[in-house]
Parts: structure tokens; C-alpha cells; sequence
């Protein structure tokens, strides 16, 4: 099955759907799927490519349960490494697409899922929808970028009250938080998101090209600061507790976590 799919959903071209693939492991993101996200955001990134883009995943139980930690608890830390690097380029290359990006969000969005999500510029998340950044309950952090994306969009109160605590948000709390943009009937995000993108495709592209690169100028570029949170993630990565974290998730059991 190929992992990601990249579709023309437009009759003109204007906008594309980028599809993650993988329903039988709730969209979890493993090697393949992330090597073919990256390839495709890429090859967005550098060609004419279309006017708005929707981020969407198959099935209607997850949007992405988050990375594949049943692959990632045999890892050792060097594949960890180099697998956390292409998250983060993955993560910064989808922020800075030039063309208005929506996701559309149904069932759990979660951990690297959510990071995916908060990197778009809208979401539109079905009822039902669930977001949260559990990486703390597994001895890690959201090592990605969400830790300062959420901030943004939320406040740092906010932000510690998911990243600290790794707790949910239904769609609705998520609306309210200024998380998601549009909350759509379930099942319906897609269609909703589509509608959306025409929209923007509609617009003048250089002046929503402008227009997004303002409104991420109000905050440092998502750029700055990353090779700190690279060093801070590179001390959970390596330690006993993230190992343990690891396995007890494969195990289904409670880590015990000891602080080093």
C-alpha cells in the first residue's frame, strides 16, 4: 500500500489533497510513511504546484495516532536521531509551504499527528475529533516543533496545560482554544476542508503567499530556536526513561519512569 497518496481534487488543478495512507495502524507515522511525506511536501514545495493544499489521512478513526512507537522501541539512538531530523524537516518544510495548507481532522490526532495538523495554517476537525501531545507519558516530548507552534496559537498556559500533562481536546474545546478553525458535522472534515481550500484558491496566490508570510513574521520563524529544542530532545532521547517509556507502551503497561 503506498503510505501517502498525493491527489488533484480540483478540476482546474487548484487544489490537492496530500492523503496519509496507513488506516490499518490509525495513520502512524513510520519510516516509509514519513520518508513519502517528506518527498511529497517537498516536491510541493519546489514545483508551480497547486493553490491550496488539504493534509488529510485515511479512514475516519485517526487523523495520525502520532509516530509508530512499536517500530521506535527498536531503535537505537542514532536511527532516533536521524529519524527526529527528518520530523523536524517534515514538520518546518509543511509550515512553510508558500500555499495556504488545511487539515481536516477526524478521529484522534495525536503526538507527531497533531504536530502535522498544528504545521498547516487552518483545521478543520470533524466532531468527535480528539487532539492531544501525549510524549510525556512515554519519556519524550513533542520534539517537532509543536511545543512552539501550540504556543502561538494558544499561549504558553495553554500550551503546558497540553504538553505537561499530555491530556485531550475534543473539537469543540479545541475551537474554542483557537486550535481549530472550523468545527464540521463528523465525517465531514474533508468535504469541509475541500470547500475551504477552494476558497483560498480562489484568492490572489501572491497575496495569500504575503499574506501567510506576515502572519508568521508576528512570531519568530518556527526555524529560530530549533537547534536549542534539537539539544533538549536529544537529553530525553537518550535516556533510561524514554527507553523505558518506549517499552512499556509495547509491553501495554505503565512506564516506570525515574528521571534519568
Amino acid at each position: 500500500m503506498t503510505p501517502v497518496l498525493l491527489e488533484d481534487r480540483s478540476p482546474d488543478g487548484r487544489v490537492a489533497v496530500l492523503t496519509l495512507n496507513r488506516p490499518e495502524a490509525r495513520n502512524a507515522i513510520d519510516d516509509a510513511l514519513l520518508d513519502a511525506l517528506l518527498g511529497a511536501v517537498r516536491g510541493l514545495a519546489a514545483g508551480d504546484g497547486p493553490r491550496a493544499v488539504v493534509l488529510s489521512a485515511a479512514g475516519d478513526a485517526a487523523f495520525s495516532a502520532g509516530m509508530d512507537l512499536r517500530e521506535r522501541a527498536g531503535f537505537d539512538d542514532a536511527r532516533l536521531a536521524a529519524q527526529h531530523e527528518r520530523i523536524v524537516a517534515l514538520v518546518t518544510g509543511l509550515a512553510e509551504l508558500p500555499m495556504p495548507t488545511v487539515a481536516a481532522v477526524e478521529g484522534y490526532c495525536l503526538a507527531g499527528g497533531f504536530e502535522l495538523a498544528l504545521a498547516c495554517d487552518l483545521i478543520v476537525a470533524g466532531r468527535g475529533a480528539e487532539f492531544g501531545l501525549p510524549e510525556t507519558r512515554v519519556g519524550i516530548f513533542p520534539g517537532g516543533g509543536a511545543a512552539r507552534l501550540l504556543t502561538w496559537a494558544v499561549g504558553a498556559s495553554r500550551a503546558r496545560d497540553l504538553v505537561l500533562t499530555g491530556r485531550r481536546l475534543a473539537a469543540e474545546e479545541a475551537a474554542a482554544w483557537g486550535v481549530v478553525a472550523r468545527v464540521a458535522e463528523r465525517g465531514t472534515a474533508l468535504a469541509d476542508a475541500l470547500a475551504l481550500a477552494g476558497v483560498l484558491a480562489d484568492a490572489a496566490p501572491l497575496g495569500v503567499r504575503e499574506a501567510k508570510r506576515a502572519i508568521q513574521a508576528a512570531h519568530a520563524s518556527l526555524r529560530d530556536g530549533q537547534a536549542a529544542e534539537d539539544a533538549m530532545y536529544d537529553v530525553v532521547v537518550r535516556s533510561a526513561d524514554r527507553r523505558e517509556g518506549f517499552q512499556a507502551f509495547v509491553e501495554r503497561r505503565p512506564p516506570r519512569f525515574e528521571g534519568r
